[in-house]
This record gives structure tokens, C-alpha cells and sequence, in this order.
């Protein structure tokens, strides 16, 4: 950006995307059942919930869901839920970063992947329950940041100034009110 002396520049401090990241991860948990696994008939993850903290050139997130794995035992007569609370830690580097940012201000998390099962196994010893999942999100660091912008001396391009501008009303506007909009006696 070059500077033209004759014209007038600010300094805008504002608040902006100062930094970004996005992150995809995978991890296994193991879940000890009540009982000895026959098979596995179904999984699924939910109350996932997180919090999020920048740390350096870094968004922190660290949460929490419950893995729910449906599975038969005694030889495939019975079933059961397995149900285990899972916690994660997961580091998301900032690939953007504005280095000009005087002062950060919160940090925004987007999930792109919701954590869900990929894959539930019963483990090679046969007691316990191997779960395969997956969530990705996307971070945004919102800070304030200093611009430097043009002002132009003649005004905004398309400035009208309210003289212009014609408040009356045509007779087309009229066609489509309703005559009985109006409810009720209106000398009560």
C-alpha cells in the first residue's frame, strides 16, 4: 500500500480473526463391560462437550463425551448397553496468525466432525470393548488489530444526502392493504 501524502489516513482498531487452526483426530478407547462380549451390535457417541483456551501460538481444547456401545453376552442371549465417559485433550496449531494483534479476546470453536464411532471391536483377550473415533474442528482466535484505511476528503461514493431521497408513497402501495386489518371498535 503506498501513501499519498495529500490524502488523510486512519488508524482503525478493531476487532478480527486474528489467528486460525483446524484440527482432525482420531483415537481409540477401550470400555470394560459388565459382562464378556458376544458381539458388538451397535456404538455411538454423544453429550460431547469442550472448552477452548488459546496457549501460545495454540488452541487448547479439552472435552468430553459418552461412548455408548450395545453389545450381546452369555453366548448371544442377552444384550447390554456399556456405557463410559471419555475425555480428550486436542492441540490445534494456529496456521493463520495475524502478528500485528495488540490483545486477543476469546476463541471461537466450529465442529466440522462431531465425534462419532468409526469402528467398535471386541479386544483379541475377548473382555473388553476397542472404540475407533473420529471429530474435527475448526478454531478461530478473535483479537484486536490495528488498520490503516484511506478517508476520502469528498466523502463515500453514493452518499445521497437525505434531500434526495422521495418518502411518497404511490398509489400502487395502496392496492395490496387490507381494509379490515383494523379489528375491534376504535371508539371504545
Amino acid at each position: 500500500m503506498s501513501f499519498d501524502h495529500e490524502q488523510n489516513y486512519r488508524e482503525i482498531i478493531t476487532k478480527a480473526v486474528v489467528g486460525k487452526g483446524r484440527k482432525f483426530s482420531q483415537s481409540a478407547h477401550t470400555v470394560s463391560p459388565a459382562h464378556r462380549p458376544s458381539s458388538i451390535l451397535g456404538c455411538w457417541i454423544i453429550n460431547h462437550k469442550y472448552r477452548a483456551r488459546k496457549d501460545g501460538d495454540v488452541v487448547v481444547i479439552e472435552g468430553s463425551y459418552d461412548t455408548n456401545t450395545w453389545y450381546s453376552h452369555n453366548k448371544n442371549t442377552k444384550t447390554e448397553v456399556a456405557t463410559e465417559t471419555v475425555s480428550y485433550k486436542d492441540v490445534v496449531p494456529l496456521s493463520a496468525k495475524d502478528e500485528n494483534c495488540d490483545k486477543f479476546e476469546d476463541v471461537h470453536v466450529r465442529i466440522l466432525q462431531e465425534p462419532n464411532c468409526l469402528e467398535a471391536n471386541i479386544s483379541p483377550n475377548g473382555n473388553k470393548i476397542i472404540i475407533q473415533a473420529e471429530r474435527e474442528v475448526i478454531v478461530e482466535v478473535i483479537g484486536e488489530t490495528k488498520m490503516c484505511v484511506a478517508v476520502n476528503p469528498d466523502g463515500c461514493i453514493g452518499d445521497v444526502e437525505d434531500k434526495n431521497w422521495d418518502y411518497e408513497l404511490e398509489d400502487e402501495e395502496f392496492e395490496d392493504l387490507d381494509p379490515n386489518f383494523l379489528v375491534g371498535d376504535l371508539e371504545e
